[in-house]
């Protein structure tokens, strides 16, 4: 019993913190789409110009994290369309929170974009890209964009 106050106790302290990086007010939500240039329609974000095809999904804050440790939010938007993405069915833009308050795209790609522990300039994860295949690209931050580092599968270097 005491072992289970004490996860409990822990979580608690932890939570104010993790939630503080996860929630977004609605005004900040919307700036974070419209950094990534997305507009309201229908009451749902659209960006890649999809027609209305069965495959579209509309945008969605897939994540909200400080990624470079700076201390604000960076969120991560996708948006699924195999007539904007091909294949892959899916794309993401990363935006970040400003000193100034105001939202700034980072980066946009088709596929799926997962974070890495190694890091560029800045403190900036990598990222994969992922999609259809075995050998993914991994882009690094050089301190103005992130550009191609390298390819790997699984983490271990490949050539696509």
């Amino acid at each position: 019993m005491r072992y289970y106050l004490a996860i409990a106790a822990g979580l608690c302290l932890l939570a104010p913190s993790a939630m503080a990086q996860v929630t977004l007010s609605p005004a900040e939500r919307a700036a974070a789409f419209r950094a990534g240039g997305f507009k309201l329609q229908g009451g749902k974000w659209h960006a890649c110009g999809d027609p209305g095809t069965a495959s579209y999904t509309a945008g969605t804050v897939e994540a909200v994290k400080d990624l470079n440790g700076d201390g604000r939010p960076e969120v991560v938007l996708t948006e699924g369309s195999t007539y904007c993405f091909g294949n892959t069915g899916t794309g993401f833009k990363l935006v970040s929170k400003q000193a100034d308050g105001t939202w700034k795209l980072v980066t946009e790609s088709e596929g799926i974009a997962t974070f890495l522990a190694v890091r560029g300039v800045g403190g900036w994860p990598d990222i994969e890209i992922g999609g259809p295949g075995f050998c993914f690209p991994v882009e690094r931050w050089n301190g103005r964009a992130y550009v191609l580092n390298r390819h790997q599968y699984e983490g271990k270097p490949c050539r696509p």
